[in-house]
């Protein structure tokens, strides 16, 4: 039996995911999906968990779908692979999942992201590197196009020229490039990069978790509304926000110029 393909434990606010594949380069097994979305489920039902924090074990993120192990999917009725359904019951729920968690998830980047691996990474709200990580979009090597977002994902992060290029060539981005050309907000040493991972994502769980919710909300329709379209949604939020404690909190504190104590309400 495979062990334990995501291991997770809460501190301080912070449910911390690890994928734990170090055998595989923690690629993705239909166990590790599963178990990472029943997680990804569970923090957005906790009110105690007010941030995630994704990483691997061992040497590497995650090196996308496991091809040995059935991480393709089904068979169709012509008797060939079928990807589209793996995409439609596993890989696009968890993605979504991600996105749509009204709560901040940190990736911390380990080793190599390839793949649906580097995907994955890329669909987390703040992403930290270690200096050895590396953003591999391997994809085309065995003729697929990148998936788990990475269409959308690449051209929003990096801008087209790039996307496109990094698409269709399979290139492999160092960490320090990655930071360059905006896929990640640090590079940090390899041996500090847990406890820096850690400290942002306990200071984003003490945070206003209201705040970075509706800021996920507004940013994830950015790129289709029209800018009345985002004006509207702006000014819902703000008067939704205006009416919670953690605004109270916030105001009292600016003007008694404390640090505010928030509680995600």
């Amino acid at each position: 039996m495979e062990e334990t393909p995501v291991l997770a434990a809460v501190e301080s606010g912070v449910l911390t995911l690890t994928l734990n594949r170090p055998q595989r380069l923690n690629a993705m097994s239909q166990p590790l999906i599963a178990a990472l979305r029943e997680q990804i489920a569970r923090a957005a039902g906790d009110s105690k968990i007010r941030a995630v924090l994704l990483t691997g074990t061992g040497r590497g993120f995650c090196a996308g779908a496991d091809l040995a192990s059935g991480g393709t999917g089904a068979i169709g009725a012509d008797g060939k692979p079928d990807l589209g359904a793996v995409m439609d019951t596993a890989y696009n729920p968890l993605i979504r999942a991600i996105r749509d968690l009204p709560k901040p998830v940190i990736g911390a980047i380990n080793g190599v992201a390839a793949g649906g691996g580097a995907n994955l990474a890329l669909s987390c709200d703040i992403l930290l590197a270690a200096r050895s990580a590396r953003f591999d979009q391997a994809f085309v090597r065995i003729s697929l196009i990148p998936d788990l977002g990475g269409t959308w994902f690449l051209p929003h992060t990096v801008g087209d020229a790039r996307a496109r290029a990094l698409a269709m060539l399979g290139a492999s981005v160092p960490a320090e490039e990655a930071l360059r050309m905006g896929m990640v907000w640090q590079v940090i040493d390899d041996d500090k990069l847990m406890a820096e991972a850690t400290t942002l994502a306990k200071k984003m769980a003490g945070g206003p978790t209201l705040s970075y919710a509706a800021i996920k909300k507004a940013l994830n329709v950015a790129g289709t509304n029209t800018l009345d379209q985002q004006l509207d949604l702006e000014r819902d939020s703000q008067r939704a926000l205006g009416k919670s404690a953690d605004f109270k909190e916030g105001v009292a504190a600016f003007l008694a110029k404390r640090a505010a104590d928030f509680k995600g309400q």
